[in-house]
């Protein structure tokens, strides 16, 4: 028995000393961790050197291939945090990804205009707009409360940068000495081969058109030649509007009146809610422009005064004109040769000649004009309504003419195609004509006082393809003698009653209409 608990004792020592030994060794690993883990690094060195000789001495189709490194066992180190500084802004937008949120405004003011209505502003104005042509959706300013004396004057591209805005709230005269103008020119405010450009506001361009109409004498400007279908009663037909006492602002003005503002080989232009008044002659022009737009816009002249259309358009595409005020001395709208698209609408026209296509094909001219469309008009005291002229001699087309809606008071002749237009004394004769086919007249009512409808086509290319629907014009007995419709070489369709009636129409195509050349296709 004291055997053996002497060899238990024994055991139990050893099994002590055991543990003691063991307990030692970590707390010596843990004093020396330093080298402990340097040995360990050797050892992983080692490996890596092993593997990579491995490696190479195996899989020998991979030579020429990058060598795959065998990963480290040790972790990845951790990825500090970003070092605090400045929040840095986003880069500027490139050029073309939107225009500034604040645009370059450009006072006239600021480039030495007065505005005071007698010192010449023009040299601010043409500063004015050299800053701004280098600037993309710059605004040119015309501030309200002032009158700006400026001489003829052209704002011109095609290096301007696009989407100027000329904001025009204050008023804009013109200057009534003939010192300004020279032998004459055929504009006064002009912008020319632009992109985007706008003209808005609530302040008036005054062409101080007066001193012209009262140098000039009217036997200088051509007669409208409806007028010579027109009879007064009381047999004074001929005689001229009475001319105004002559200024005293200015001497005898040249012959060549000019256009108020112009536009001429410019894309997308928008002219809204400015005036345009007493134009020498044309009030506003169009010329080879594509993608026209026109509202709120008012024209204000006598109806007496010579030739000053309110808009007259010419080589011009896509074009809109609406919820307008047109008051002038000759055609509200004119649309003359190369116009194409053309939708007018919701205005009001009066005093004038009304809306005319032409005169078109003067001088053995080409005339082209397709797809226009005239609807929702207010015609008071005009000479005429809806009108088509052309001239005798005349090639090409006017075809899609759609006049609709259209609400007539006290106008002389509503419905008038004329193709012997001439506004001379006397001109020759010609066969030669410019064709008109596809004319749509529809939903024409209120008074007349001389002729409800005038149609004068051409006897060797009648007027074809014209319809009328839903035309109710009652006379008003006025001062003049009173006629019944006219047709002449007309076919086309009544598609409902007419008053009064329209029986002169002659129903379906001519037997033996003239086989257009190729100057008569456009």
């Amino acid at each position: 028995m004291g055997g053996f608990c002497f060899k238990n004792l024994t055991f139990m020592i050893v099994i002590v000393l055991i543990v003691w030994c063991s307990h030692i060794e970590t707390c010596n690993a843990r004093r020396v961790g330093r080298h402990w883990r340097q040995s360990r690094g050797g050892a992983a060195s080692l490996f890596k050197k092993k593997g990579k000789k491995y490696g190479s001495n195996h899989h020998n189709s991979n030579a020429g291939k990058p060598k795959q490194k065998t990963p480290s066992p040790k972790a990845p180190a951790p990825v500090p945090p970003p070092a605090a500084g400045p929040k840095q802004s986003p880069p500027p937008p490139k050029k073309g990804d939107g225009k500034a949120a604040y645009p370059t405004v450009l006072s006239v003011l600021d480039f030495g205009a007065k505005g005071d209505g007698s010192t010449d502003d023009t040299k601010a104005f043409q500063a004015a707009w050299a800053a701004a042509c280098k600037v993309e959706a710059s605004v040119i300013d015309v501030p309200a409360k002032h009158v700006f004396l400026v001489g003829p004057i052209s704002f011109s591209g095609p290096y301007c940068q696009h989407d100027i805005v000329f904001q025009l709230d204050g008023k804009i005269v013109a200057p009534t000495g003939s010192s300004h103008w020279g032998s004459g020119l055929l504009q006064w405010l002009e912008f020319t081969k632009l992109v985007g450009l706008t003209i808005k506001g609530s302040g008036t361009i005054d062409g101080n058109g007066a001193v012209w109409w009262q140098s000039a004498p009217y036997d200088d400007d051509p007669l409208d030649d409806q007028a010579k279908l027109i009879f007064p009663s009381n047999g004074t037909f001929g005689q001229k509007p009475p001319i105004p006492v002559r200024s005293s602002l200015g001497g005898k003005m040249p012959s060549i009146k000019p256009t108020a503002l112009r536009f001429y080989g410019s894309f997308n232009v928008t002219v809204t809610g400015i005036t345009i008044q007493n134009s020498p002659q044309c009030h506003l022009k169009f010329d080879n422009c594509v993608g026209v737009s026109v509202y709120n816009f008012s024209v204000s002249s006598p109806g007496d005064s010579p030739n000053t259309d309110g808009i007259h358009l010419q080589n011009s595409k896509d074009v809109l004109i609406r919820s307008s005020n047109l008051a002038c001395g000759d055609d509200c709208v004119s649309i003359q040769t190369g116009c194409t698209n053309v939708y007018i609408h919701n205005v009001n026209c009066g005093p004038g000649h009304g809306i005319s296509i032409g005169g078109l094909g003067k001088d053995n001219t080409k005339a082209c004009v397709s797809n226009i469309t005239v609807r929702d008009i207010v015609m008071h005291n005009t000479m005429n309504g809806v009108r088509i002229k052309t001239w005798q001699g005349g090639s090409g087309s006017v075809q899609g003419v759609q006049f609709s809606n259209i609400q007539v008071s006290e106008v002389q002749l509503p419905i008038v195609i004329d193709q012997y237009y001439c506004d001379k004394t006397k001109c020759k004769n010609q066969t030669s004509a410019v064709a008109l086919s596809g004319i749509n007249y529809e939903n024409i009512r209120g008074t007349y006082t001389i002729k409800p409808v005038h149609f004068a086509c051409s006897d060797s290319l009648p007027c074809t393809d014209v319809t009328l629907t839903n035309i109710q014009l009652k006379p008003q007995q006025e001062q003049y003698h009173m006629y019944d419709p006219f047709c002449w070489q007309t076919f086309g369709k009544l598609y409902s009653p007419m008053i009064p009636p329209v029986g002169c129409l002659i129903v379906g195509k001519p037997s033996s209409n003239k086989i257009q050349g190729d100057s008569d296709f456009c």
